[in-house]
């Protein structure tokens, strides 16, 4: 059943029951507007109560049904919101939990709304590439105003229903309560059941649509190349200056037309794939996590430090161990500057800063580990330390812990086989810093119980990562990928393009930073100590000359002042370097080449599809379990844009035919492309 019916008194309550958000599908809108007619038609209701079900009013539109027939199927939504509009009885919503995108636009079609305080109200469609396409845009400006009306179009972001009715002059929430929304709903229904004219939304007067155009300079650096929140405030704009029903169809008009976008796809893509990525299709449904209340974190450096603050947050106790009461003190030091930092700019109470240092435990004996449900492994990113440092916890853990690694490239079964429990053992590879990146890469070893994998994702939910299986593999999926594309990178510069080219190419289509400001940013120091690794264990692999060279003079980055670019004290402003320049400027003579420049369109393929050519051959290894996988990964971790869907997906808008065409003429003789990237090219056919 979508929708239920019921009486109190002359007030027909309609309830919108459609699990697990209310979405407001064709089945839910077809039963509104059926409850709707019976409620006008019936002698003994006086007034309407529409609500949703406890903690969900709705959170809008059902997006499975975009793109199919059901999505227009009469009645759409706007006419679900007209028939509210036209309705000759009052007409209130009850407003609980969340009321999102349509749910939003449908309550704005009532001549009331009552909420509960904590209700989260918002229109979030740009996240989507889309803008609001039933009415948001023109009766949420004049219910709060343009400019209020215009930060939470354009942002996305939700406000509650206590602080909307603080927006001075708002016509938005009739009643703010506390209790029992519906009963409040029903009274206040009671009433005004007599009062006529009814109100409209629609019928309010705008103003004030001046500073929502002063916006558009800032709007437009803050959304970097997104088509949707530029949309959105042209409608806000419009909701002051044109009638209301002309204004309407534009916003309809830009809806559709959004939703035929790339933009729009791509964004709906990330969206499911990052819901995609939460299931492992060869783990039983049924399979548990373990429990998890108490962790340990080895190494209380950067990255132990970052991963610690991350159950800090979420309430979950902690233990930090380190080897040295100095390195231990540094670290503890660092985890209170950043949340410091957080108080300073207003963004945390001292108190919860307080509350959270509480539940750390600093500890120099591994023995302190000994009740911890998960224990994780964050030191320096070599075996024969990482081996050591399990070989201790397997003698220190309880039976049933689990063993995590943090690192970032090592083999996990190898980590896992000086143990006695390898199916306790699981990779957690938090970003740096940890406790601001959102992507986890959770990789599964050979004997890793389904139950721990099961764990490390749920736990990276809990603490509010985007979790990712992974396969064992040098790298495992992020950063063997992004291996190819540095390799891609350096071969222009290799073929005579310049640092700021490549960057300048790359963040132009959408990325926050170049492979070489990245670096700098990261230290340069870490790739090196990679590239050595892989140099003893490959003898015969192939040097990186002009990353080495730039390594062996110190300059690792922003750390050190100077590494691709160079930097001013206390600056993160990348200026070109003329000792990085003499350094490209020796190895071309060196090696008899000459610098040129390149199209940016070619520096973003060959980066670009260097990326795609690797997550083909990952897929097709099974290393990652779909290429949607592959996309979150990179969307979430590496600064792909996210209008443009990942690597994978925009493979799949070019055509893999394009992408192996282009690849070919990008390399010389002998390169082998990814077969699978082969085999789909000759089917004419997309990554799945």
């Amino acid at each position: 059943m979508s929708t239920e019916y019921a009486l109190d008194g002359p007030v027909a309550i309609i309830r919108i029951d459609n699990p697990p958000v209310n979405g407001l599908g064709h089945a839910v809108r077809e039963g509104v507007v059926r409850d709707l007619r019976r409620a006008l038609a019936s002698a003994d209701v006086e007034a309407v109560v529409l609500t949703g079900r406890p903690g969900f009013f709705s959170a809008g539109a059902d997006i499975t049904e975009f793109g199919t027939p059901k999505s227009a199927a009469e009645p759409t939504l706007v006419d679900v919101i007209a028939a509210l509009d036209a309705a000759d009885k009052p007409v209130v919503a009850a407003i609980d939990g969340t009321c999102f995108g349509g749910g939003l636009e449908l309550a704005l079609g009532a001549h009331y709304r009552v909420a509960t305080a904590a209700s989260k109200l918002g229109l979030p469609e740009v996240t989507l590439g889309l803008v609001p396409g039933a009415g948001g845009t023109q009766r949420l400006p004049r219910a709060v105003g343009p400019a209020v009306a215009a930060e939470m179009i354009t942002g996305g972001k939700p406000r509650t229903a206590k602080a909307l009715a603080g927006v001075e002059g708002q016509r938005l929430l009739g009643r703010v309560v506390d209790g029992d929304v519906v009963a409040a709903a029903t009274a206040f229904a009671r009433e005004i059941a007599a009062v006529r004219p009814l109100p409209r939304v629609r019928d309010l007067a705008v103003g004030g649509v001046d500073e929502v155009s002063a916006m558009r300079e800032r709007l437009r650096r803050r959304s970097r190349g997104f088509e949707a929140p530029l949309a959105a405030l042209k409608l806000v704009e419009l909701s002051g200056t044109a009638p209301f029903d002309e204004a309407l169809a534009e916003e309809r008009r830009t809806f559709l037309e959004l939703m035929g976008g790339t933009q729009s796809t791509a964004l709906r893509h990330a969206f499911f794939a990052e819901r995609a990525a939460r299931k492992i299709p060869d783990v039983p449904r049924e399979t548990q996590p373990r429990p998890v209340e108490k962790v340990s974190v080895i190494g209380a450096g950067t990255m132990g430090g970052g991963i610690a603050m991350n159950f800090l947050n979420a309430g979950i106790p902690v233990v930090i161990v380190e080897t040295g009461q100095e390195a231990l003190d540094r670290g503890l030091g660092i985890i209170r500057r950043n949340y410091q930092a957080q108080v300073d700019k207003g963004k945390l109470a001292a108190e919860v800063l307080e509350r959270r240092m509480a539940l750390l435990t600093p500890s120099l004996d591994f023995a302190d580990v000994s009740d911890s449900d998960l224990i994780i492994e964050a030191v320096f990113e070599d075996m024969d330390v990482k081996r050591e440092v399990f070989t201790k916890l397997d003698a220190a853990a309880k039976p049933g812990a689990i063993l995590a690694s943090n690192t970032s490239t090592l083999d996990v079964d190898a980590i896992a086989a000086v143990t006695g429990r390898p199916g306790d053992v699981v990779g957690m590879h938090f970003f740096s810093p940890a406790n601001v990146m959102k992507l986890l890469e959770v990789v599964r070893g050979a004997e890793t119980a389904d139950d721990v994998l099961v764990t490390a994702m749920s736990v990276g939910q809990r603490v509010g990562k985007t979790a990712v299986v992974s396969g064992v593999c040098d790298g495992f999926i992020g950063n063997r990928m992004l291996a190819k594309y540095r390799d891609a990178a350096m071969a222009l510069l290799r073929a005579g393009a310049s640092p700021a080219e490549v960057d300048s190419a790359i963040e132009g289509f959408g990325f926050a930073m170049g492979p070489f400001r990245m670096g700098d940013l990261a230290g340069n120091d870490i790739s090196w100590a990679i590239r050595k690794r892989r140099y003893a264990e490959h003898p015969d692999s192939p040097r990186d000359e002009i990353s080495d060279a730039l390594c062996e003079l110190g300059r690792f980055g922003q750390k050190t002042g100077a590494g691709w670019y160079d930097y001013n004290s206390g600056s993160r402003e990348a200026i070109p370097s003329p000792v990085v320049n003499e350094l490209l400027t020796s190895y071309h003579e060196k090696h008899g080449t000459q610098r040129r420049s390149f199209e940016a369109e070619e520096v973003v393929q060959r980066l670009v599809f260097a990326l795609v050519d690797e997550g083909a051959r990952i897929l097709d290894e099974g290393i990652a379990l779909r290429a949607s996988d592959i996309d979150v990964v990179y969307l979430a971790g590496y600064g792909f844009p996210r209008h443009r869907g990942g690597p994978m997906h925009y493979a799949n808008t070019v055509g893999t035919a394009n992408v192996l065409a282009a690849l070919r003429k990008f390399h010389d003789d002998g390169w082998e492309p990814a077969p699978l990237l082969v085999r789909l090219a000759d089917e004419s056919a997309n990554f799945g």
